[in-house]
């Protein structure tokens, strides 16, 4: 089983984006802790195939990050489940999980799944306008999130999500002062060594994304960066 708390770095690896074998050898063997893989649109079976057939190549655990039932397989090595919080439709709360249970529930394995706290605060994004996000939150805002996934939903993880923009730190530094056991995992804009000190500063796991598209070099350079 792969242990969500022992991850600080993941790449997150989107089906309906094109990656090189020689970029994807780079992403797999970086020193990452894991390799998420997942998207917003255009999520197919044969491009979630695809890509995990060509990440299974390596040692690094291979994550479904899991957003449509039409994504949904086995072989990964572990299935994110996304709960929208800020949401304001109920599908994105958990309407995606209970059908997938009705379908699939006779064959899961429930160790492999992690429910995820999710927040979406780009306004901008094809997240937050596929689920209809409400993205003007304040500082007690988040706060108040935070402490709901921790002491009420008791969930193993909160995850921020800026989504290809890259966020205010004080929301994130709101959220982890409510954290103790849950573990913050941050997304969004991370596209150089820099930022990525700046967020593993303050979140548990960092999420690095949009930037293995255009820049590799920078990408690899989020990998092994310490703490203060």
């Amino acid at each position: 089983m792969y242990e969500v708390k022992d991850w600080q770095h993941v790449f997150k690896l989107d089906p309906a984006k094109e990656i090189s074998d020689a970029h994807l050898e780079l992403i797999c063997e970086s020193g990452t802790d894991a390799i998420f893989v997942g998207g917003s649109d255009n999520i197919t079976v044969d491009n979630v195939l695809d890509l995990m057939s060509r990440v299974r190549r390596y040692p690094v655990p291979c994550i479904l990050e899991l957003s449509t039932l039409e994504s949904a397989m086995p072989g990964f090595d572990h299935y994110m489940i996304p709960s929208v919080l800020n949401s304001s439709n109920v599908a994105y709360h958990n309407g995606i999980l209970h059908e997938a249970i009705k379908q699939f529930g006779h064959m899961m394995d429930y160790d492999l799944f992690t429910l995820e706290g999710y927040i979406v605060l780009n306004q901008e994004s094809k997240v937050a306008q596929l689920t209809k996000a409400k993205t003007d939150l304040s500082i007690e805002d988040i706060a108040a999130y935070a402490e709901m996934i921790e002491e009420v939903y008791k969930l193993k993880t909160m995850y921020i999500e800026y989504s290809g923009t890259y966020g205010d730190v004080e929301m994130v530094k709101a959220a982890k002062r409510k954290l103790k056991s849950t573990r913050l995992i941050y997304g969004g804009g991370i596209d150089s060594r820099a930022r990525a000190q700046e967020m593993r500063e303050v979140a548990d796991t960092i999420v690095v994304g949009n930037v293995i598209y255009t820049d590799i070099e920078a990408a690899l350079q989020t990998v092994k960066v310490g703490l203060s």
